[in-house]
């Protein structure tokens, strides 16, 4: 099941004034125009190429190798840990392990077989840990989960790596979210959270007790954090600010020298919101610019030329209840508008 950034129940009762193409277009910023009109070009010190940067969570439709050769994509994930899902020599996946309410899914020997069929892979621990319908788990608990799978996991396969799970969106209100866990496992296990990659999701959805949006991370008693608008949902100056602020929250916990990856964002809201599919492309080209050229040596991963972030997925390849940013249509078999955009992109 793909991850879900916003309650289906609340959304219906939340219209926005946003509603026309023509607002849509005034408010893009320039990252937007910049992304259109010039074609990736090599920048220096890159650990990888585009397509290796470049992902989709694969939502409700089945990775396959003629879907892969179409997009051009390097990496998927499907919120779930598929041993025998595709792979290939220039596609390879990231296993989740879900947390739902404390439960580890998978566990015990399903596990360990996973981890055996998958030899140095990446495993995400968690989905959204912050967000109530989604993993919904307290620092505290997430922090014990995680010290032992990722125990688990490097006693198993010395080559696999270990990466955070990712909250909902970099906010103020979710990094003290982490500065929880981190502070947690430390207090428990006298030392530092491990953490190989740190993962983060990149939505712009509203911070509210009973609102619409991501509500409040459980176990935090704050009534709303970034009161973001329906507008706010592809404005690609606050995508580019959070990835800036996840980026400097790193540094000043000593982490500036590990990768970053952001495993899931996208367009949520239907068309009727304002949402159309040159708006929605527009946005996905804005932010693959963001993040393959967002680059400073004060912040950035030094073994990637400085550049913030590492590796990028797109939600998602196809999901029936969230369709906007849907690239692969099932019943004609086709890429949809915004999925022939993601291929001239990775393909140019």
């Amino acid at each position: 099941m793909p991850a879900l950034a916003f309650s289906p129940s609340s959304l219906h009762c939340s219209r926005s004034s946003k509603s026309s193409y023509d607002a849509i277009v005034q408010r893009k910023s320039l990252w937007a125009t910049f992304a259109l009109s010039v074609p990736p070009t090599t920048a220096p010190a890159s650990l990888y190429s585009l397509r290796e940067r470049v992902g989709l969570g694969s939502g409700g439709q089945r990775v396959t190798a003629e879907i892969a050769n179409l997009l051009g994509f390097g990496w998927y994930l499907d919120w779930a840990v598929r041993p025998a899902g595709f792979r290939s020599a220039g596609v390879s996946y990231m296993p989740m392990i879900r947390l739902k309410d404390g439960q580890i899914h998978p566990s015990g020997d399903a596990l360990l077989a996973a981890v055996d069929a998958l030899p140095g892979a990446l495993w995400l621990i968690g989905n959204e840990p912050d967000v109530k319908w989604q993993d919904s788990v307290t620092a505290e608990a997430y922090a014990e989960a995680y010290h032992g799978l990722y125990a688990l996991l490097k006693g198993r396969d010395p080559t696999c790596q270990v990466a955070i799970g990712g909250v909902s969106q970099p906010t103020p209100l979710r990094l003290r979210y982490l500065d929880r866990i981190l502070e947690v496992y430390r207090q428990r296990y006298g030392q530092e959270m491990p953490v190989d990659v740190w993962n983060v999701h990149n939505f712009v959805l509203r911070e509210e007790r009973g609102s619409w949006g991501v509500d409040i991370p459980p176990g935090m008693d704050d009534a709303a954090g970034r009161l973001y608008e329906i507008g706010d949902h592809d404005d690609l100056d606050l995508f580019r600010r959070q990835l800036v602020e996840f980026r400097r929250w790193m540094k000043e916990r000593g982490q500036q020298n590990k990768p970053l990856i952001v495993t899931e964002y996208g367009i949520l809201m239907p068309n009727e919101y304002g949402f159309p599919p040159e708006a929605v492309r527009q946005f996905m080209l804005g932010t693959f610019e963001i993040m393959r050229t967002l680059r400073d040596p004060t912040l950035g991963y030094p073994a990637d030329g400085g550049r913030l972030v590492q590796r990028w997925c797109w939600f998602s390849l196809q999901d029936d209840r969230y369709p906007t940013g849907d690239l692969f249509d099932p019943n004609s078999g086709r890429l949809t508008f915004v999925g022939e955009a993601f291929a001239r992109y990775t393909q140019p």
